[in-house]
């Protein structure tokens, strides 16, 4: 039923006009911890969705019966984050998160014809390596070989767009996001949003192109639906002149898969024109980054990514890919 929501809405988005434009309801994070562990101090790390220029939040409201809460922000990368933390003799470990937003379509617009001097030193941060991302070696030889004759931010960038479209493909079995290992993606180029967004990302920083990742997570197209599992990855560009520009190849090749078409069909080639440069509004922005240390900062390694509750009890991780026995809970309900 997910699948056929996601390919209707797409259908709907390239084929009519009446498509909504932006996307407003609440969402409502609950978590329950008091099956983990009896004994153990127990710390909670959620996203902390704020406004920002495509998505407005309001009405936020924080609950539980939490021995102390905050809200903080990672050094590295400034991600907003509700911290909660349950003395170890705690019976009951609970907390909710609701807040309302209003998320807005992005459109591409129309882009630079010629690109203005820009000083690559000052998007250092988005050219270097992540740990599962590296720009040298057979990254950075595929990087030359896709962009070769390309001399500028956005002829590179598409040009690794179109690559990363026609070469990656969505695997369904892939858990959660997937981890986005750019080397173990070059042999086997299957995975899900991380995967497909982690492999264009770091082919564009080998190229000399800015790029970051952005996690979310999507809202119903239902007036009530369960989205725990609906998180999703797309990518970011720098472009000179222009400033950050959105592209999804993820969703072009999940499109492709729910609907079973090839590459050459002309339903692909929108799908393509559409998500280079725009994303549909039934999504919203959770966090950004990679090697993410938490603050407070948690006890075990830094985290992948940011975009699903993270719990430590007794300062040993708790799965968060399995939400049921974690256990949380996401919500979303049309305003």
């Amino acid at each position: 039923m997910k699948k056929l929501l996601f390919v209707v809405a797409l259908m709907l988005l390239l084929t009519s006009s009446a498509w909504a434009r932006s996307r407003a309801g609440v969402v409502t994070v609950e978590v329950d911890l008091s099956k983990q562990q009896a004994g153990q101090e127990t710390k909670l790390w959620i996203p902390y969705v704020v406004s920002d220029r495509y998505q407005t939040v309001s009405d936020v409201k924080v609950s539980g019966d939490y021995a102390a809460s905050a809200v903080y922000t990672d050094k590295a990368n400034g991600n907003p984050t509700l911290f909660a933390r349950w003395d170890k003799n705690a019976g009951s470990r609970k907390l909710t998160y609701t807040f309302t937003v209003e998320r807005d379509e992005i459109t591409r617009g129309t882009l630079p014809g010629r690109e203005p001097a820009w000083n690559s030193a000052d998007y250092a941060e988005y050219l270097h390596a992540t740990s599962l991302g590296p720009v040298d070696g057979e990254v950075q030889k595929l990087a030359a070989k896709i962009t070769q004759g390309k001399t500028t931010v956005l002829e590179k960038a598409r040009a690794i767009y179109d690559w990363t479209c026609e070469n990656m493909y969505r695997d369904p079995l892939t858990v959660g996001c997937g981890k986005g290992d750019v080397c173990e993606l070059l042999k086997k180029p299957g995975g899900k949003c991380t995967d497909i967004s982690s492999v264009y990302i770091a082919l564009a920083r080998a190229a000399g192109v800015p790029a970051r990742e952005v996690f979310g997570i999507r809202l119903g197209k239902k007036a009530e639906e369960d989205i725990t599992t609906w998180q999703h990855c797309w990518v970011e560009f720098f472009l000179p002149g222009k400033g950050w520009v959105v592209v999804d190849p993820a969703d072009v090749r999940k499109a492709m898969l729910v609907e079973n078409l090839e590459l050459k069909d002309p339903k692909v080639a929108r799908y393509r024109d559409y998500f280079w440069g725009g994303v549909d509004a039934y999504r919203i922005k959770l966090s950004s980054g990679r090697d993410i240390v938490l603050n407070p900062p948690q006890a075990g390694a830094p985290l992948n990514d940011f975009g699903y509750p993270y719990a430590e009890v007794g300062g040993k991780q708790v799965d968060f890919y399995e939400p049921k026995s974690f256990s949380y809970r996401i919500t979303y309900r049309e305003k």
